[in-house]
């Protein structure tokens, strides 16, 4: 079977929400190619995704390891990098094979979350705003690359955070991404648990203390609250 898309989703325990998300890809199968990888789940991550899924693969912690792991196996040649607490617009086979018609190599889809609250309409267009003026996607924002410029940029650097920012990075030089204005939509659920104005602040200090050069393996243990 010749796959328009590989569709990898990287998860770690996510039982609970699994069974839901999968369920909402059934209808590319016929066009996409859908990779689960599994990052060590204590929960049936693995035995839920498995009838729902092309493949099932079992690989080490950490998203830009699951990711590559994932890649290595697509057999089409766009890629799309989905959470797996993140939903496609209806359309979204049909805007990245345009994309990708018009010569893009790269790109990603706006953002929105799942809440109603207008603080979250907020926070989307901040990130999406900001994702247009830098040219850096967010893992949120569903990155798609073609094949061959994933293997140009070396894949996601398999550090412990901020892969995405790393990788767009280093996808700018190759050319613009295409900034689909379509919506994904994300969970709000991290933001929830450990505060909406704590969270933000957080996530602002980690990109500015990356960008300063320091180690994503720090930055990790303080984005899961170790520090």
């Amino acid at each position: 079977m010749t796959y328009q898309l590989s569709i990898v989703i990287p998860v770690l325990n996510e039982a609970g929400q699994l069974p839901a998300k999968l369920h909402a890809l059934q209808g590319l199968r016929d066009r996409c190619q859908l990779l689960l990888v599994d990052g060590g789940s204590h929960d049936d991550s693995p035995e839920i995704a498995k009838p729902l899924v092309d493949k099932v693969i079992l690989g080490s912690r950490g998203r830009a390891i699951q990711m590559n792991a994932g890649a290595s196996q697509a057999e089409a040649e766009v890629l799309l990098f989905l959470h797996a607490d993140t939903r496609l617009p209806d359309n979204a086979i049909d805007l990245i094979n345009q994309a990708m018609a018009e010569g893009f190599q790269w790109g990603r889809f706006d953002v929105a979350f799942d809440s109603p609250k207008p603080i979250f309409k907020l926070i989307a267009f901040m990130m999406n705003q900001r994702s247009r003026l830098t040219s850096i996607a967010t893992g949120d924002q569903a990155l798609f690359i073609t094949h061959s410029a994933f293997a140009a940029a070396g894949g996601f650097p398999e550090i412990a955070l901020m892969e995405d920012i790393a990788i767009s990075g280093k996808l700018k030089i190759l050319g613009k991404p295409c900034s689909l204005k379509a919506k994904v939509l994300t969970s709000a659920r991290r933001w929830q648990q450990h505060g909406l104005f704590k969270t933000i602040l957080l996530m602002w200090w980690l990109r500015l203390a990356y960008f300063f050069g320091a180690d994503p393996n720090d930055l990790a243990m303080c984005y899961d609250g170790r520090r």
